[in-house]
């Protein structure tokens, strides 16, 4: 019970070993973390992952999380020496998920120790004895295990890919050689690896090269960035410091205006009491005269008339009393005036500096970008308001000013399209070419992208085509792998792309289509104007007819490409 226990729940299914850095995955099986990732990572590319235990179906890759308990149980068996009668890989060979199995063994397949190029087989260390002592083998040559060796195979002849065509770029067999190869630059695998390994070498300086730049550039970045930041704190503080000096100033200015208000406010209140004072003793001394001039009027003692008429009837002194002059519309018009003629002008120069400030700090740069050569020998820094804006291309002589020659992509053509013409004719056959698996190949969708990645200009190229086929751009990171719409183009944001066929013409974006109107023609001419936004296709004839144009901000490099129905033909436009 307890070797049962063990072998169930402390082995793993794919290795046959005793767990290793056991994981758990959601149906409650258990495998290595090696064997399990090593295992769904071969399922990528379907995007579907199987338990191998129980063939549970996930459309999801599960996340791995380590399992404590089961890795402290496997560390004390295997301190322990328990055995578990389970097969162990290292011990009797045993290939695993990860490992090129023997093609010669029966049942169980041991791991495979050496490959044979003439052969085209894998042998484990018992199967690999005849190829060391029979005189048969003496000239089969034997490398380090490989797998996939159906690859090196002509899918067309059945015969070893032992030769390579240069005008295709791409290997063949002996018998390709007369046949669709006639004529063509072809050499040995060999040779070709010998000039490859050149290039490599070269192309290994230059990544170098050009990481050490970008990491230079990145570190100057980053310096550049933190001095940046610094120097925008002290612009802050020091700004916010003489702002908050302005306003004190101003602050003075109005405590000042305030204190001449209401001292001239006080002066001329004081004048004001004073006068009010001596007006009224006056109305008093009025009013006691007029009194006594209406008592004397009225009067019949003509004596006390006499004695009393000049003293009531002589004219008031005034004295010093000045004749008050009242002002209606008294006011400190002045002062407000001048105020406001102040803040007018704070305003002004303030909106007038803010301005100038602004524009001085929209034009200190954090970085220049720069467009390298090929040969990176120079470089050009590219201020592109300084250059001007041609005028939209019209005519056909127009576009061909813009014309590049294209060249397909061999590494990211499905396998069933045939690549010829110095690179610039697809065919679709029945016939799986000898591709190798690479990451930008499309595995499901009978696509291909070329090599040019088109950037910051104005392009134009031409096409023939038969069959149902569409023709569009797209950036790099557009998906390869599966059989989803973010593969197709026009299907995903990443492309744009017009489908065409002999009922009509339909333009793509983001799985959005529109139907275009337009004659049929064997020949679509593709303007692209990738700094303004612009992608056109135009149907070439006797004229050439604007079947659509697509406006979009192109954010990377972009791509053409061509889903080929029957056959695509780069044109060269003289």
């Amino acid at each position: 019970m307890a070797d049962h226990t063990s072998s169930d729940y402390f082995s793993c299914s794919l290795c046959l070993n005793l767990l290793r850095d056991p994981v758990a995955i959601p149906c409650g099986h258990s495998f290595c973390m090696d064997c399990i990732s090593g295992y769904w990572n071969e399922a990528d590319y379907t995007g579907i992952y199987i338990c191998p235990q129980c063939k549970i179906t996930f459309t999801q890759r599960p996340v791995l999380r380590p399992n404590a308990t089961l890795t402290m149980v496997a560390e004390k068996i295997k301190k322990s020496g328990l055995n578990l009668n389970v097969n162990s890989t290292q011990g009797n060979g045993v290939a695993g998920p990860t490992d090129v199995p023997c093609d010669f063994c029966s049942g169980k397949k041991l791991k495979a120790v050496k490959s044979c190029l003439n052969c085209l087989a894998s042998y484990c260390e018992k199967h690999l004895k005849p190829h060391y002592e029979s005189a048969t083998f003496k000239r089969h040559k034997l490398v380090d295990e490989l797998g996939n060796l159906d690859r090196k195979i002509c899918p067309q002849h059945q015969k070893s890919l032992e030769l390579f065509c240069r005008t295709d770029q791409m290997c063949i067999c002996a018998l390709c050689t007369v046949s669709e190869h006639r004529g063509h630059d072809i050499v040995s695998a060999e040779a070709e690896r010998g000039e490859k390994q050149k290039l490599l070498g070269l192309s290994q300086a230059e990544i170098k090269q050009k990481c050490q730049e970008r990491v230079k550039e990145l570190e100057e970045l980053k310096t550049t960035v933190d001095s940046l930041k610094n120097s925008a704190q002290r612009a802050m503080v020091e700004s916010q410091k003489m702002f908050e000096d302005m306003i004190r100033s101003i602050e003075r200015m109005r405590s000042e205006v305030t204190k001449l208000i209401g001292i001239n406010e006080k002066a001329a209140f004081n004048q004001a009491e004073a006068l009010i004072e001596r007006l009224e003793q006056e109305i008093d001394e009025l009013k006691k005269k007029q009194t006594g001039l209406k008592q004397l009027y009225s009067t019949e003692d003509h004596i006390h008339f006499l004695q009393n008429f000049n003293y009531l009837c002589t004219p008031t002194d005034d004295g010093f009393i000045p004749r008050v002059s009242v002002n209606p519309d008294f006011s400190f018009g002045a002062v407000r005036k001048a105020v406001a003629e102040i803040k007018e002008r704070l305003e002004e120069f303030g909106s007038e500096e803010l301005l100038r400030i602004s524009k001085s700090v929209n034009e200190v740069p954090i970085y220049t970008t720069e467009s390298r050569t090929l040969d990176r020998r120079s470089k050009e820094i590219i201020t592109v308001d300084s250059l001007p804006i041609a005028p939209e291309p019209k005519s056909r002589g127009d576009f061909v000013k813009y014309f590049c020659q294209l060249k397909l992509d061999p590494n990211t053509a499905y396998k069933e399209l045939h690549i010829s013409d110095s690179s610039r004719k697809v065919i679709r056959t029945r016939d799986l070419q000898a591709y190798a698996d690479t990451p930008e190949r499309f595995d499901s969708f009978a696509q291909v992208l070329c090599r040019e990645a088109l950037s910051g200009g104005r392009f134009y190229w031409e096409i023939e085509w038969s069959g149902e086929f569409s023709i569009g751009v797209a950036y790099k990171s557009i998906s390869r792998k599966g059989k989803g719409s973010l593969c197709l183009l026009g299907y995903n944001d990443k492309s744009w792309s017009l489908l065409c066929s002999d009922s009509g013409y339909s333009a793509w974006h983001n799985r959005v289509d529109k139907t275009v109107s337009g004659p049929h023609s064997p020949r679509i001419g593709v303007y692209l104007d990738h700094t303004a936004g612009v992608l056109a296709f135009y149907a070439i004839g006797s004229s050439m007819t604007l079947l659509h144009r697509f406006e979009a901000n192109f954010v990377e490099p972009l791509y053409p490409g061509f889903g080929v129905g029957t056959s695509v033909k780069i044109c060269s436009v003289k």
